[in-house]
């Protein structure tokens, strides 16, 4: 057994560690998430069917297990200092900028977007799967989908925000 699950989390340990990064916005706390998300997994590993991979039960105690942490915190921020990145070359380095905007606008959404938008692109679940994971519609998941993304892009490339026609309920939620 124990031999199992070390294998499974070496295997799968850094994917649900990016995936906790996008969910959480903070590289350490995303880690204490993982953690936390993993001795539960562990507890009931004996129980599970290992033939297939426990990625989906793992996800959705990452879901869960985030959700109650914000729910506990709500939205209490803390302070950290910004370290700076490291020089490479110009397409690393671009491709590092792209994607600190984009955690950074992540981590200006609210949970449920937030979560709904790393559930569907990073993690790649069908529209159902996150409405399972997240306990909710489909046209729940469709909505913070949608509101996350536009969001995202205004918050990504504010100057586009002056070509769009502004609607009832856009912005940032």
């Amino acid at each position: 057994m124990d031999a199992d699950f070390a294998d499974f989390v070496r295997r799968r340990g850094d994917h649900h560690l990016r995936t906790a990064v996008l969910l959480t916005g903070d590289w350490h706390t995303a880690e204490d998430l993982v953690q936390s998300c993993l001795g539960k997994l562990y507890r009931v590993w004996d129980r599970l069917d290992t033939s297939s991979e426990p990625d989906a039960y793992l996800r959705r105690i990452l879901v869960n297990t985030h959700r109650s942490w914000w729910r506990a915190r709500w939205r209490r921020e803390v302070p950290r200092p910004d370290l700076p990145e490291a020089a490479g070359s110009g397409d690393v380095a671009d491709a590092r900028a792209v994607a600190e905007d984009v955690r950074k606008a992540l981590a200006k959404l609210p949970v449920r977007q937030r979560t709904a938008l790393v559930l569907r692109f990073f993690v790649d679940l069908p529209e159902a799967e996150v409405a399972d994971l997240m306990g909710c519609s489909t046209g729940t998941v469709k909505s913070h989908t949608h509101r996350g993304l536009r969001a995202m892009r205004l918050l990504i490339s504010p100057e586009t925000a002056v070509n769009q026609p502004e609607q009832e309920g856009s912005g940032v939620r």
